[in-house]
């Protein structure tokens, strides 16, 4: 029971709000996505007025033929309005086909630049957007809704716009029959109204929720599937087996609940066709025999308000399609217009060619604004000159990182390099001469020489090799199965953590930073890795400013300013001599840190 209140608790809470099944603004954004490829869109325009003219021509051709040639028994008028009718529907099938393909390729196109555009918006986010999105939401921006969307524009629209042209083109050829009964027929018509705003309200509820019971089960497969490690380290199997079980139930009970409200609603659609054409048949019949019309103008009445009827139940199995189309054009605008935190002001500018200085001046900063987790911080570190951040997990260490690479802005107080107060920086001149190295140590899908050039592009084989042994590390690399060629998996599986870091170093040293971030970057490598990159990493620091933030106090011997951060303050600040001889927090650590056998 309480999995249950835990599983129910959660999708409450990843509920997104309701809104109106089809709105007229939705659909003229998703259209202004078709001006680059006007060309196909106008064809395919063209192709569905020509298409929607075509189905009642070829009632017509029927009516027009029994009522004619066959009614008068013309051999040579039946002969020939068969030829004509075979010719139509060859043409008819003709712009069938173009009108298909052009559909399809309108709706490709515009899915395509939907993702692309999607992409290049989370790309542009800052880190405060990833740390509050959820991974499955966002993938299934870019698959269910993206796919809901190629739908709506390939299927619904254009069937939908074919449908009410023939019925149009019905409408027309019905009220030339016989006017009488057609305005019988349109004083009906609210009954259809009647029905479809009955049934709309129920099945955009219906569709809207089984929209987000998928996204909720590809949310948590996602998340299930990247910690896979966890989830067996703490035999967790079979209650995370239980928690999916729960949503797919809950997304199976939300498609039944559609599909019970679209069953009670297209058999409602059919039957009320069925009941006009009774009603038809009944006040036609009696037209008939008080000499008001002919039985020919009824037959080709009849034949027509068949064409005029027939679309409705395909609009009802289009409207179903365009309820689902509706959320997931809803669901990708609402990521597009999603406002990132921050970004760079109007007036920003490039960062000259550094020195290295850096200097925090009363910075306050929390992830949540409410909650800062710095306080007052406030150093300077010289060009060339190393910076240790020291202190237990939760001190602040990554925070202040975050805030040098400008991956957030401080609440308060100033962040300045070189003197330019990092908020009037453009913040990818900045990255251009800085490095980092984060805890991570994250390498894309691809080779260990493409993961290393992402620092610089322009870089050749042998600028590689060079920054590889400048770390003293080519031969770790060059024993791998392919050497520099070795293709890595995702997230970098298939080599060691310590390969994994030694590449990031690689990278990051290739860039020939000015400012260089080492975060928690050795806490993974072994004792004796570390020993050997120890020496070249002091050789590569030189000149350089870096921060450094690791466990090991073996990595922050040598640094010029070690500060001790303590609840988001600085607690202490030295060398590492000085702060041993005061005998205080540093020290507490590095007896610490000499107990469990770090050192």
């Amino acid at each position: 029971m309480k999995r249950r209140l835990t599983t129910l608790t959660h999708v409450q809470h990843d509920r997104e709000a309701d809104s109106k099944p089809l709105s007229l603004s939705l659909i003229r954004r998703l259209f202004t996505y078709t001006r680059p490829h006007a060309r196909t869109r106008n064809l395919l325009l063209v192709a569905v007025a020509v298409r929607a003219m075509q189905l009642p021509a070829l009632a017509w051709v029927i009516g027009a033929v029994i009522g004619g040639p066959v009614s008068k028994l013309d051999r040579r008028g039946i002969l020939l309005g068969a030829l004509g009718y075979a010719v139509l529907s060859v043409v008819t099938q003709l712009t069938l086909r173009y009108r298909s393909s052009l559909a399809l390729e309108l709706g490709e196109y515009t899915v395509r630049d939907l993702r692309k555009e999607m992409f290049r918006h989370i790309q542009s986010m800052p880190m405060s957007f990833f740390h509050r999105a959820r991974l499955g939401k966002l993938i299934s921006r870019f698959t269910s809704d993206s796919e809901a969307v190629r739908n709506g524009i390939q299927n619904v629209l254009f069937i939908s716009l074919v449908n009410l042209g023939q019925m149009i083109g019905a409408a027309v050829f019905m009220m030339f029959y016989d006017a009488y009964l057609f305005a019988v027929l349109a004083a009906l018509s609210p009954l259809l109204w009647v029905i479809n705003r009955t049934f709309s309200r129920r099945l955009s509820k219906a569709y809207r929720a089984m929209q987000e019971s998928f996204s909720r089960i590809t949310s948590t497969l996602a998340e299930s599937v990247g910690g896979i490690r966890v989830t067996q380290g703490f035999v967790r199997e079979e209650v995370n087996s239980g928690l999916f079980q729960e949503l797919v139930q809950d997304h199976s009970r939300f498609n039944m609940d559609a599909a019970r409200a679209a069953g009670v609603f297209l058999p409602l659609l059919e039957f009320k066709t069925q009941l006009f054409i009774a009603v038809v048949l009944l006040l036609g019949g009696v037209r008939v025999l008080n000499g008001e019309t002919d039985i020919s103008a009824l037959y080709e009445f009849i034949v027509m308000a068949g064409v005029f009827y027939g679309p409705i139940q395909t609009l009802g199995n289009q409207y179903n399609a365009a309820l689902s189309a509706m959320a997931g054009a809803e669901r990708v605008f609402k990521l597009l217009d999603t406002k990132p935190d921050w970004t760079d002001a109007d007036d920003a500018a490039d960062l000259p060619p550094i020195r290295g200085k850096v200097e925090f001046r009363d910075v306050t900063f929390g992830y949540n604004p409410a909650m800062p987790v710095l306080h007052n911080i406030s150093f300077v570190a010289e060009p060339g000159q190393t910076v240790a951040l020291v202190g237990h997990t939760g001190s602040g260490k990554t925070s202040i990182i975050n805030l040098l690479a400008k991956f957030y802005l401080p609440g308060a107080g100033q962040v300045l390099v070189d003197g330019c107060d990092i908020v009037k920086i453009r913040s990818d001149s900045l990255h251009r001469q800085m490095g980092i190295v984060l805890q991570e140590n994250f390498l894309f899908t691809g080779t260990i020489m493409d993961n290393i050039r992402m620092s610089r592009p322009d870089a050749s084989r042998e600028d590689v090799i060079r920054a590889a042994k400048d770390l003293d590390c080519l031969d770790l690399i060059a024993s791998l199965p392919d050497g520099f060629n070795t293709v890595v998996g995702e997230k970098g599986s298939g080599i060691s953590l310590g390969q994994r870091q030694l590449i990031c170093f690689t990278r990051a040293m290739l860039a020939n930073p000015r400012i260089l971030i080492l975060d928690e970057a050795t806490s993974s490598v072994d004792t004796l890795t570390e020993a050997r990159i120890q020496a070249a990493l002091e050789r590569l620091l030189c000149n350089r400013t870096s921060f450094v933030v690791a466990h090991r106090l073996s990595t922050v011997r040598h640094a010029d300013l070690v500060l001790v951060l303590e609840n988001g303050r600085i607690a202490e600040r030295g060398t590492h001599d000085e702060l041993l001889r005061r005998g205080e927090i540093y020290t507490e650590l590095y007896r610490e840190f000499v107990r469990s056998g770090a050192e």
